[in-house]
């Protein structure tokens, strides 16, 4: 645990550090001793070999770089920092999707990279992506609005096509979820364009069934009751009755 003071010289020194404008920080002695200690900590996660406790682990260290990413959001003018990067990642990796978010703007702002086989932007919507999916197997809640600022944020970057398909996948489940049916759907289709084996097709289906107006019954015809006709009875003859026959007797 770091002290409040600590803390403080902590943020202190990652704002005066990355206050130098797209330069190394390889000399900024503040940010040396971070790396130190972000090359422990992972040396500690490589011995873990269940991703789970890896997650767990990581929700265990991350309080320690906040005071040091808040310096860099705070006063940051776009060096690489290898710190932010790593603590963007390992927040999505602990399941702290908004984590995440708060350092993303900066990110793809300055253009900052976490690795040499993904862009940032290809990082963010697999990473997101996996970690709403978790969540949901976990029987934890999403938070919609966090998939749609990764959808926006990452608007336009050149993504594969079967990454996009997995986070337009996910905020169609949350979306379906809530019962936003239509939006919903129009998710499940974008992932099916980009990728033909999204397994949204049953999903597409179903609330294609479900979202078709209702043929209307045609109107009952109103007819009116029958009347029946009085019958005419026949008109008595006139004249005298007929005489009564007799019988032999």
């Amino acid at each position: 645990m770091t002290s409040p003071a600590q803390r403080h010289m902590m943020r202190v020194s990652a704002s005066q550090a990355a206050q130098r404008e797209q330069a190394p920080l390889r000399h900024a002695t503040a940010y040396e001793q971070m790396l130190v200690k972000l090359a422990d900590d992972r040396r500690t996660l490589k011995n873990i070999r269940s991703n789970e406790r890896k997650a767990a682990k990581k929700r265990e260290l991350l309080p320690f770089y906040a005071p040091w990413v808040a310096g860099v959001l705070a006063d940051g003018r776009g060096a690489q920092d290898d710190i932010v990067m790593t603590v963007m990642l390992w927040r999505l990796d602990a399941g702290d999707i908004a984590g995440a978010l708060e350092i993303a703007p900066y990110a793809l702002k300055y253009g900052l990279t976490t690795d040499h086989r993904r862009t940032t932007p290809y990082m963010l919507v697999e990473e997101v992506a996996l970690a709403a999916l978790r969540l949901r197997d976990a029987g934890e809640p999403v938070d919609l609005a966090l998939l749609l600022t990764t959808l926006s944020l990452t608007d336009g970057a050149d993504v594969p096509d079967m990454v996009r398909a997995r986070l337009h996948k996910v905020t169609g489940l949350t979306l379906r979820d809530i019962g936003q049916n239509a939006e919903a759907l129009a998710q499940f289709q974008r992932a099916m364009q980009l990728d033909r084996n999204a397994g949204v097709r049953k999903e597409i289906e179903r609330l294609e069934r479900t979202l078709k107006p209702k043929a209307e019954a045609p109107p009952r015809k109103t007819t009116k009751p029958r009347t029946r006709k009085p019958v005419a009875r026949p008109a008595a003859k006139r004249g005298r009755p007929p005489k009564a026959v007799k019988t032999a007797g």
